[in-house]
């Protein structure tokens, strides 16, 4: 409760329902549990959807948008606080420094880059903050399945799968976030 959310999520309107509906369902309870979301400030797909749904049901929702896409129709005009920044790089970093959790629903190239960036950095402990994978419909599933690929392959550590959490279940993110210890990891370098 009273945390800053950060959701990683598509931007596109081509999708499927069932992803708007999942995303509206994150919104939702994210406003319900009187926390704060925080995402890339667009207002369009899975992104616009979780915002809308925050504000419907009561919550503040905090956009970081770079300045090339705070465009009229791009940018989510009703954030409690849009920081529009100079690019990409500067976006992500004040979105992982203000946030004291993060959610990656389905999404596209960038969502990945995000989720894997957050990931990378908890192992190198810039961050110890929950992280969690909304698998919803199986959407992560290939992606799980290559992590399961790179650690029997020795190219990360088993215990790496720690670094996040898995679930299909809207509820069990926040409460994951809720009730989250954080880890104490190895160096990555050591055997």
């Amino acid at each position: 409760m009273d945390m800053i959310i950060c959701v990683y999520a598509s931007s596109s309107n081509l999708i499927d329902k069932k992803y708007i509906d999942t995303a509206t369902r994150l919104g939702e309870a994210i406003a319900r549990h009187g926390d704060t979301l925080l995402f890339g400030g667009g207002m369009r797909g899975l992104m616009g959807a979780t915002a809308m749904a925050v504000h419907r049901f009561g919550g503040r929702v905090i956009g970081i948008i770079p300045e090339a896409l705070n465009l009229k129709g791009v940018v989510y005009e009703l954030c409690d606080e849009l920081v529009v920044t100079k690019s990409l790089r500067e976006r992500k970093a004040i979105m992982d420094e203000r946030s004291d959790a993060f959610i990656a629903l389905p999404g596209g190239f960038g969502t990945l880059e995000e989720l894997l960036e957050i990931i990378t950095l908890k192992q190198l402990k810039y961050h110890n903050k929950p992280v969690v994978i909304l698998n919803y419909d199986g959407f992560y599933d290939a992606l799980l399945e290559q992590f399961g690929h790179i650690m029997d392959l020795n190219f990360a550590k088993p215990e790496n799968s720690l670094l996040y959490h898995v679930t299909t279940d809207v509820e069990d993110a926040l409460e994951y976030i809720d009730t989250y210890e954080p880890i104490e990891f190895k160096d990555k370098w050591l055997p």
